[in-house]
């Protein structure tokens, strides 16, 4: 299977928004492509703390329900990020993403992003026309009307469903250093996502220590990010494939978003007994 999908992110202007659109991103990784799931199902829910340095800044949740849409049923999934504590006094940010997604072949009808970060609020629906076209995606948003983009395409929700479903299963065997690119749409916009396998890790986490395939998203240098190796993140190495760990290395410090509960899973999560 090639190693081959794609995407785009316009980061915020403020630190702290650019913080909350990346988490968003990040956790938002989960992909779909035709075939049958095996790394996930229907009933899934992750929740992650978002933690600067020792203060818990946020959480966020992750998870995929049935739904209906135009009479049909799909599969829902939503992101919800929100600061908490004396981060949310600070800047307070809420950011909820969401994508519908066809169960026959696993690719989005729709997908909603719904921002409000302090005073900037944001939000957009796109629709997703996968069969008009043979050779192409047409995509239908609120905010810029139509756009033609590759076909099957994913959105930035349903994209890493199909990476955990479709990638890691066929390429566990990455070496390290090798490249993955996925194409999505998000923010308006196609983007390469870029992910470098770095190898195998032990994390500790809430749930307990466990052993993960590590990855570097290849992120912009600039405003935010000294290096293209400042985002790490790390997928449970069973066959969930789930996302346990985000690490964001910026000018200001470092965030983390970490695994705090989960439900629903295919298999149980494989931990490591002291």
């Amino acid at each position: 299977m090639e190693n081959n999908l794609h995407n785009n992110c316009v980061p915020a202007g403020r630190n702290m928004k650019r913080i909350y659109c990346i988490t968003g991103v990040i956790l938002l990784m989960s992909a779909f492509a035709e075939g049958q799931a095996v790394s996930y199902k229907v009933g899934e829910k992750v929740t992650y703390a978002i933690q600067y340095a020792f203060i818990t800044a946020g959480s966020g949740t992750l998870e995929l329900s049935s739904d209906t849409l135009n009479g049909k049923e799909v599969w829902h999934s939503k992101l919800a990020a929100r600061t908490t504590g004396m981060a949310e006094t600070l800047f307070k940010v809420l950011d909820i993403y969401e994508s519908f997604i066809d169960p026959s072949t696993e690719l989005p009808v729709k997908s909603i992003r719904n921002i409000h970060e302090g005073r900037y609020k944001k939000y957009n629906i796109v629709l997703f026309d996968h069969k008009t076209r043979a050779d192409s995606s047409i995509l239908t948003s609120d905010l810029t009307g139509k756009h033609i983009a590759p076909p099957r395409i994913h959105d930035i929700l349903s994209c890493f469903y199909f990476f955990r479903n479709h990638i890691l299963p066929v390429d566990s065997n990455l070496k390290k250093g090798e490249l993955t690119t996925i194409i999505t749409w998000f923010c308006d916009e196609l983007y390469p996502i870029r992910l470098k396998y770095l190898g195998t890790d032990e994390v500790k986490t809430r749930v307990g220590k466990i052993r993960c395939y590590k990855f570097n998203p290849v992120t912009e240098t600039g405003r935010l990010f000294k290096t293209e190796e400042d985002v790490t993140f790390w997928f449970s190495a069973d066959k969930n494939f789930l996302p346990v760990k985000i690490r964001f290395d910026i000018f200001v410090g470092a965030f983390t978003c970490e695994i705090m509960s989960y439900k629903g899973l295919v298999y149980p999560l494989e931990t490591i007994e002291k």
